[in-house]
């Protein structure tokens, strides 16, 4: 089952990134840290792992990239948390870092989280010199001024501007805040087997808007406890969002065209992919 297998790299994952973390300082820098990574579906990880055991590798191989990629994706919510960005007092059921700690250690916990990710991509069992030098540029350009962080910035942009945006510049915003985390996830198993990463990069990119347009419907119709964080900010703000300029319908007929696009992807890896095209379909059935 889809789930089971979600949990279990999750796991895998929690525990390499406990490994890192084990035997630093006793401060609250480091519990804030280690806070910040528990809980969370785990799905940029697994993305790795699971793209490193299609191509043939297993999944101990991969697992560095898989932690990296989560402690980043760790620090971008302790940040996107913060007052002065998104302003958010819960995060996966508990209170968000600054709630729970403070500002200041927020924004170090974030900025030591970031540097972990790269840290972890030093790690000689994801390759050669080479191999390690690929991941981190990769890393460093999906979550930099190119990618994710282009993204909130442009987020915060139309916030400030309180005009809405066109499905277009949404559509280009997510692909940088939500969606360049899963290419370079998906992409990450391939980077390590020395593939082909593009038919990856195919499938991620649809499947990283899929995502984020069933985050849309969520806060429209989802249940605050099952999402563990708050519902509903987006339309009180007055933000434009898939659902605000699609509809409930046409968001969700969107979001099922993107996942037949990116199984549609996998054809190159046949019956090897369908975990993979499992994990498409889980990213709008979820619940939470």
């Amino acid at each position: 089952m889809f789930v089971t297998a979600l949990a279990e790299d999750a796991a895998q994952v929690q525990a390499r990134l406990e490994a890192a973390l084990a035997g630093r300082a006793d401060l609250p820098l480091i519990h804030a840290m280690r806070y910040a990574v528990k809980g969370g579906k785990g799905l940029r990880g697994f993305l790795v792992l699971e793209g490193a055991r299609m191509l043939g590798l297993a999944a101990d191989r991969a697992l560095p990239a898989a932690a990296a990629v989560e402690a980043l994706h760790a620090y971008s919510l302790v940040h996107d948390d913060l007052p002065a960005m998104d302003d958010d007092d819960l995060r996966r059921g508990q209170p968000t870092v600054h709630v729970k700690w403070n500002e200041a250690t927020a924004i170090l916990a974030g900025d030591a989280l970031q540097a972990l990710a790269f840290e972890l991509l030093t790690d000689p069992v994801l390759g050669p010199a080479e191999v390690r030098v690929a991941l981190l540029a990769g890393l460093a350009q999906a979550s930099g001024a190119e990618g994710m962080v282009l993204g909130q910035a442009l987020d915060m942009a139309a916030a400030d501007a309180a005009v809405p945006l066109t499905l277009a510049q949404i559509t280009a915003l997510q692909a940088g805040k939500t969606g360049a985390l899963f290419r370079w996830a998906a992409e990450a198993g391939a980077v390590i087997a020395g593939a082909d990463p593009a038919p990856l990069r195919a499938y991620a990119t649809a499947l990283g808007l899929a995502f984020q347009i069933a985050d849309d419907i969520l806060d429209e119709t989802g249940d605050a406890g099952k999402a563990g964080k708050r519902l509903h900010k987006d339309a009180a703000a007055g933000k434009a969002t898939f659902v605000s300029l699609l509809g409930l319908d046409g968001a969700r007929a969107r979001a099922k065209v993107l996942v037949d696009e990116a199984e549609a992807a996998l054809q190159p890896y046949g019956a090897a992919a369908d975990t993979l095209r499992h994990c498409a379909r889980f990213v709008i059935a979820r619940e939470m």
